[in-house]
């Protein structure tokens, strides 16, 4: 069923008809201002669908505005909820037909603002408005970010965890396009899926030093699916401190420590002996523990072998989930600057030890460099997110797809402590 308004004495007037598959809670009418333009494009409009008052829109139906006879042809049309979310849409090439490419929102007010051209080029303006109604499943797709609150080092990704997975492409645009994270300085990023269910957001370098970083959902009543709707997120601000970078070569046996791009320390350390590299590639500061009981027997290394140990361990700055620190190792100091010796950690006398420990953050970076081990794994044993290039960091995005877009960084399964 359709309902018509009276028609109004007007310059070439133009049918609009809104197609949503049921009805609309009301239109804009003469106390609007844009509708109180001379040419009102609207004079007859048709909603297709239930027309009682205060029926609501389904949000599962695509918004649709035609403009019918040959006198007049839309020009523009913008969607947009009390949230400030767009609808977006395409506009055909003559002008008949506009129609909604993006999900509509549950349970939110709309106001439709459409544009129009008579045959002689008088524009015309329109506005409605609508309510959509509720999902009708209560299957949720809430959003939790990390870390928490707080400030970090320049290297720290911001994550976002799923409480359902979204596998197909379009879906995950849709997610994508919903998680927003914004920079004070602003500085170019992108989100990368790591699976189904967890995505990770890096900037193409490393944050700015004393950033603000805010990060917010527009996810909640968007339809990702036919029984999956978006939930819930708790919006997150975070902060960064001073760009501390630790860049620790292994074929010289020492760590320089800069901070805000000038050398504060270099320290001599011991890293992974033959059989025991320490992983090369850029890694992030995941925490730091004071003291650690460190374990041989924790990663496979057979009690009473000449590999084993068990040894406590203070000032220890966490690396990888696998047990990777760096930490004091004072049964080392002799091969400190001159060997490797350890079994993958980055070992330094206790006092430089306690140095770093209290100079780093979590989020701050080390990278180590011209180490006979692999490089350090992207993701799953910490945040390895730098070890990939730009170009390969966009290519996890459903939006980007890769590509170039600036330059790469520059300095560039969770288990027990391990190695010493």
């Amino acid at each position: 069923m359709s309902l018509t308004v009276p028609t109004r004495t007007a310059v070439g007037c133009t049918l609009l008809v809104l197609a949503l598959g049921t009805g609309v809670t009301a239109c804009g009418g003469d106390d609007d201002p844009l509708a109180a333009e001379p040419y009102d494009a609207a004079d007859q409009v048709s909603f297709q669908g239930p027309h009682r008052d205060g029926k609501k829109a389904d949000p599962d139906k695509p918004l649709e505005i035609v403009a019918e006879g040959s006198r007049g042809r839309i020009t523009d049309v913008t969607a947009v909820d009390a949230a400030g979310r767009y609808v977006a849409g395409e506009l055909s090439a003559d002008g008949s037909r506009w129609h909604s490419t993006s999900p509509l929102a549950a349970d939110a007010r709309y106001t439709v603002r459409v544009s129009t051209e008579d045959d002689e080029g008088a524009p015309g303006r329109k506005v409605l408005t609508l309510d959509t109604g509720r999902p009708t499943t209560k299957k949720r797709l809430d959003v939790t970010f990390g870390p928490k609150a707080g400030t970090y080092g320049v290297g720290q990704p911001v994550t976002a965890r799923l409480s359902a997975p979204v596998r197909e492409p379009a879906r995950r645009a849709v997610v994508e396009r919903a998680l927003k994270v914004t920079s004070t300085p602003a500085v170019p990023g992108a989100w990368h899926w790591v699976d189904d269910t967890e995505l990770h957001y890096r900037p193409a370098q490393y944050w700015p030093a004393h950033a603000t970083v805010r990060i917010s959902s527009g996810l909640a009543g968007i339809k990702l699916g036919d029984r999956l709707w978006g939930g819930t997120a708790r919006p997150l601000t975070l902060t960064t401190g001073d760009s501390v970078v630790a860049v620790t070569d292994a074929s010289s046996h020492t760590m320089t420590v800069y901070r805000n791009g000038q050398e504060i320390k270099q320290i001599p350390v011991t890293t992974g002996k033959a059989g025991f590299e320490t992983r090369n590639g850029v890694k992030v500061v995941l925490g730091k523990e004071p003291f650690v009981r460190m374990r041989s027997t924790t990663v496979g290394i057979a009690e009473g072998s000449s590999e084993a140990y068990d040894l406590p361990v203070h000032y220890a700055t966490r690396l990888t989930w696998s047990g990777e620190y760096v930490h004091a190792a004072p049964w080392s100091v002799g091969s400190q600057g001159s060997a490797n010796v350890s079994h993958g950690c980055t070992g330094m006398s206790t006092g430089n030890a306690e140095w770093f420990f209290d100079t780093v953050r979590e989020g701050d970076v080390v990278k180590v460099v011209n180490s006979y081990g692999d490089t350090m794994e992207p993701f799953g044993n910490g945040f390895g997110d730098w070890n990939l290039s730009w170009d390969k960091w966009r290519t996890g995005s459903a939006l980007t797809g890769g590509g170039p877009d600036g330059p790469g960084p520059q300095e560039p399964a969770r288990l027990r402590p391990t190695a010493t």
